[in-house]
């Protein structure tokens, strides 16, 4: 050890600070997890605050929305996972069928650049064009010959759904592309060409040797997104929702936060029960997802 620490320590120093940040803001806070069994006060602290074993979990679970907030988690999350997790794959498929390697560059440099646009920016860009009077209300108003009105504000499964996946969709389709085009590229130029001297079209070359290749990366990927389902983007739903529409568009996050910090007290104790439920949920996704994938698949992220 101390003689690798000696000869490698350049790479522990660039390590030290991703361990730290790592440390300080993911492992030191998993402590407040006895807040979840706690009946939490600030100024009594962790060690004060008196013992309520399952209560929070008893009030969560038997909130007369809980149901609802579950069930919109579980859709949104089984949208993020499918129609959301494939798009990047199909978008950099697509790019590595391009001849020209300017346009490739163009097309990609302007797919990254939602990325980079804030939460909040995107929330409003996406309520001024489907809101009443929006181009995209007007023009679908047009189509269907109807009335154009506010999408956010229809309680109809699944309205906002789509709404929100879509948004996620052109927000980081470019950037969920990247690790897909770097693995396309990493691909042996010589299957395309023996698959094309055999007659195979550009369609069967893509099914054939693209999408195997890069199956292993597909799959640890996949695996990720799974593990993250179950948190959704909480944020950019509080900036998009509203109470005529929580039926729809109410998540578990979302529902934790009106229940424990807009009631009036703040609940610490009822928001730490919430997450440490969503990240029991998530750990089982992750672990369940790996090891179908280990097993069925031959490949996994571990």
């Amino acid at each position: 050890m101390k003689k690798d620490l000696q000869r490698n320590w350049q790479v522990y120093v660039l390590f030290l600070p991703c361990f730290l940040f790592f440390l300080v803001l993911c492992y030191f806070p998993m402590v407040g997890v006895v807040m979840a069994f706690q009946d939490f006060k600030i100024a009594k602290g962790i060690f004060g605050s008196p013992w309520v074993g399952l209560q929070n979990f008893v009030e969560l679970f038997s909130g007369a929305d809980f149901g609802i907030a579950l069930r919109n988690t579980v859709c949104i999350a089984l949208l993020k996972v499918t129609v959301g997790f494939i798009a990047p794959v199909i978008f950099a498929v697509l790019l590595s069928l391009l001849r020209s390697h300017a346009y490739k560059r163009t097309v990609q440099t302007m797919s990254y650049m939602p990325n980079f646009v804030a939460s909040v920016v995107a929330c409003a860009l996406l309520t001024q064009f489907v809101g009443k009077g929006g181009p995209l209300s007007v023009l679908f108003a047009k189509l269907t010959g109807g009335e154009s009105v506010n999408w956010l504000a229809n309680n109809k499964i699944p309205v906002f759904w789509l709404l929100f996946i879509f948004m996620g969709i052109w927000q980081g389709i470019g950037w969920g592309s990247i690790t897909y085009v770097a693995s396309i590229s990493t691909i042996n130029g010589d299957l395309y060409e023996a698959a094309a001297i055999d007659g195979a079209t550009r369609l069967q070359r893509m099914f054939k040797i693209t999408i195997p290749c890069i199956m292993p990366m597909i799959i640890m990927m996949f695996v990720m997104n799974v593990g993250l389902s179950f948190t959704v983007g909480y944020d950019q739903i509080l900036l998009l929702y509203m109470p005529s529409t929580y039926n729809v568009s109410d998540t578990v996050y979302t529902y934790t936060y009106r229940l424990a910090f807009t009631a009036g007290a703040q609940d610490y104790g009822l928001s730490s029960a919430s997450g440490l439920f969503q990240s029991v949920v998530a750990m089982i996704l992750l672990v369940g997802s790996n090891t179908l994938s280990r097993k069925y698949a031959s490949a996994s992220l571990f």
